[in-house]
């Protein structure tokens, strides 16, 4: 299958940013300018998000449910294969996402889950969406106001998906990419390695990939109560030992497209459009014929 969004090289982010700080969504809400904010808290094999959101979110915030909402069911392409433009449409609409104001969107995990529906608002039109660095942790830290319960939408959203708003890379096109290019693989060193496998039935990498954890792009150990990014400026000596920052095309993969979009946030944050493999290493597996690697690779500037 050919590559559906071939690139020639990155290119530079548009405005706005793609992160937004507690203090800045709390000024802009202050000034009662329309925003919506969506809840996205999910772990892999954690507790439903739902009853978190029902514990306590943010004030008018709705909550997105991932493994319905942001992904089709697990098949050939992975784990949790990109949802069906109408669909996702319709739990946008739901959730009141409006063409004509900003979508905050945070969880409670770094932006590890949030940074999946910033991607697909961007992928399918929306221009000013953006991920709340430090998610709901950081908020309550700062003494924000929350809300119990469930959430109604003041009114229906019109978001419109147009998808193609940000690149995609199939199995070929990760291939090419990790020979051309830079791939990048957003897994746990030790699963990049081969060396442990938790979830998918065959361990290692697809072959010619680089291994940069969306781990590193925080500040905070996993079991801190926040985690925030790391400042462009020590976020950019990671990409650049990954020769993601040289100009070559970039491209990202996890273990089902989820955690892998948070390095492609990294990569906006330094001004890099990089292309998301949804099928990720969960796809890459479910064809039998396609070559595995373990151990490691040598960085692409290298």
């Amino acid at each position: 299958m050919a590559d559906p969004t071939p690139l020639t090289r990155p290119q530079t982010s548009p405005a706005p940013g793609p992160l937004t700080t507690v203090a800045a969504l709390a000024a802009l809400l202050d000034t009662e300018k329309p925003v919506t904010l969506l809840d996205v808290r999910w772990r892999l094999g954690g507790p439903p998000g739902a009853e978190e959101f029902a514990r306590g979110h943010l004030p008018g915030a709705a909550y997105i449910d991932l493994e319905t909402d942001l992904a089709d069911p697990p098949g050939p392409g992975g784990r949790h294969p990109l949802p069906d433009p109408a669909r996702f449409e319709a739990a946008m609409r739901r959730c009141g996402v409006r063409e004509d104001r900003p979508v905050v969107v945070y969880d409670a995990v770094g932006g590890t889950s949030a940074a999946r529906c910033w991607w697909l608002l961007r992928h399918h039109g929306h221009r000013d969406v953006r991920v709340l660095d430090g998610g709901y942790p950081a908020w309550v830290a700062a003494g924000g106001a929350v809300e119990e319960g469930d959430t109604v939408p003041r009114e229906p959203g019109d978001l419109t998906a147009r998808p193609g708003g940000m690149p995609v890379l199939d199995a070929d096109g990760a291939a090419r990419v990790a020979r051309y290019g830079v791939l990048l693989d957003a897994r746990a060193p030790e699963r990049y390695r081969g060396e442990v496998e938790p979830v998918d039935p065959v361990a290692g990498h697809v072959p010619g990939a680089v291994n940069l954890p969306a781990t590193a792009n925080l500040v905070g150990a996993p079991e801190a109560d926040v985690q925030t990014f790391r400042p462009a400026e020590d976020l950019e000596p990671l990409y650049t030992r990954a020769g993601a920052l040289g100009g070559r095309e970039v491209g990202v993969y996890c273990g089902s497209g989820v955690t892998a979009a948070h390095d492609v946030l990294a990569l906006e944050v330094l001004g890099v459009r990089a292309a998301l493999y949804p099928g990720s290493w969960s796809g890459w597996v479910a064809d039998p014929a396609r070559p595995i690697a373990t151990g490691e690779e040598p960085a692409a500037g290298t």
